[in-house]
């Protein structure tokens, strides 16, 4: 599996944990969007795309969240949903929709991410800058189908579509 293509989007609060986030492209075929970058204590890292955990309501069954007080759908009181501890002590409120199954592949994704986001971060220091829009799905895929076309800032500056100058990296 390689990845080859990284789009990222710079978050517009500054003063928020939440730095960008990513669409990643893997194979040319396969789209994972809604990767975050976070800053951590130990500087930026990367979020899968995750859900809220849910519990269902004893009385209608409709699906709650699981800091919910009383069910949004019959109003019956539902403090007992609780979330399942997640190994450390703290609640899991959240679980990944998408994720790298080994620490290799984990490492290889994150470092390719990490390195976009200082990309754009660069690209966005320069006059007539233009981010790039990461919910036009038309464009997207009509213009990123096989091909290794370069965007351009406002400035003219060429960029390589996969936001790595040196080519996909391989995250096996």
């Amino acid at each position: 599996m390689e990845i080859t293509e990284i789009r990222v989007k710079l978050a517009d609060n500054t003063q928020e944990r939440l730095l960008a986030f990513c669409t990643v492209t893997l194979d040319n075929q396969f789209v994972v969007r809604d990767v975050k970058v976070i800053e951590g204590p130990k500087g930026p890292f990367v979020a899968m795309p995750s859900r809220k955990v849910t519990g269902r309501c004893p009385r209608c069954r409709e699906k709650n969240h699981l800091r919910a007080n009383y069910c949004n759908s019959c109003g019956e009181k539902v403090n007992h949903l609780r979330a399942v501890d997640d190994g450390r002590g703290r609640p899991r409120l959240y679980v990944d929709i998408a994720h790298p199954i080994n620490q290799q592949c984990r490492a290889a994704m994150e470092a390719s991410v990490i390195e976009a986001f200082k990309n754009e971060q660069e690209c966005a220091q320069e006059p007539g800058y233009v981010a790039p829009d990461l919910d036009d799905v038309i464009e997207f895929i009509g213009s990123h189908r096989g091909t290794n076309d370069n965007r351009r800032t406002a400035a003219g500056r060429n960029r390589p579509s996969t936001e790595r100058e040196s080519g996909a990296v391989s995250a096996e």
